[in-house]
């Protein structure tokens, strides 16, 4: 799953000021932010088991393909006040558009490699082991889009 929000911003007298606040703008605490600064790259695509993150692009643009295992979905990240929240379970990959694009990340979790699925034929393995244990009802991989407006944002914090 993953959904398309708003990110907070304030116009100033000279610029745009667009800011998240840890647990009042996510349904998770972060404990990692990190981001890539590549030339016209695409990172090496992967899933994660129980990490969530926060995507946004602050500079340039940015593709996420998103993937889980039945169809794909891409979302480009061009406009600083947009960010995506990947849920567990979805194959992702990303690629730079412009050079110097600037992709942050906010986790849900510290680093752990054991969190990683890196190889595809194994992410649709894993996908399928959860589509087996799970009755329609509970299924998570159902990707859905939320396009969040301000007026919504309360929903979430």
């Amino acid at each position: 799953q993953y959904e398309v929000i708003n990110i907070k911003t304030v116009q100033t007298e000279k610029s745009q000021l667009s800011f998240f606040e840890g647990e009042h703008t996510f349904h998770f605490p972060i404990k990692r932010i990190y981001y890539h600064v590549p030339a016209g790259a695409r990172r090496v695509a992967h899933a994660h088991k129980t990490l969530k993150q926060k995507l946004f692009c602050p500079y340039g643009s940015i593709t996420i393909f998103l993937n889980n295992g039945e169809g794909e979905e891409h979302i480009v990240l061009d406009n600083p006040s947009i960010g995506i929240v990947i849920y567990p379970g979805l194959w992702r990959d990303v690629m730079w558009n412009i050079d110097n694009s600037v992709l942050c990340v906010a986790a849900s979790e510290y680093y752990d490699d054991g969190d990683y699925i890196r190889d595809y034929n194994e992410y649709l393995a894993y996908i399928e082991s959860i589509h087996a244990t799970q009755t329609p009802d509970t299924n998570v991989f159902q990707a859905f889009v939320g396009i969040i407006d301000a007026k919504n944002m309360q929903e979430f914090e």
